[in-house]
């Protein structure tokens, strides 16, 4: 039998606090890679489409930012798996929604950003 004390209740707490931190802190650098995202999604698959217009000085092709987008995007990823690892096993939440919360979280600052400009 398992007896939650106040102890275990604070130490969720303190961890569930620091998930949020950490999210939020690692929200910060996010914006480059989600804006790499948006830029290469609105001028290529976006495009074709006709949702949106391509970028006029845009003529490079897309293997520069598969290679450099790519790899921001993938570094940033692991990044972010890798700080939320040790903090999720801590934390008394199915993991599906820890980590649906997290990276919510962690897209906090870019929707800021994209009311706020």
């Amino acid at each position: 039998m398992i007896v939650t004390t106040a102890f275990d209740t604070g130490r969720m707490w303190k961890w569930s606090l620091t998930s949020v931190g950490v999210n939020l802190l690692l929200g910060l650098p996010a914006v480059v890679p989600v804006w790499l995202l948006w830029y290469f999604v609105a001028n290529w698959p976006f495009a074709a489409l006709g949702w949106t217009q391509r970028e006029p000085t845009e003529n490079d092709g897309m293997l520069p930012w598969f290679l450099f987008g790519g790899s921001v995007t993938v570094g940033f990823a692991l990044l972010w798996w890798l700080a939320n690892r040790p903090v999720r096993r801590r934390v008394a939440v199915a993991s599906p929604w820890y980590w649906l919360v997290s990276a919510l979280v962690t897209l906090l600052p870019t929707f800021v950003l994209v009311i706020v400009l």
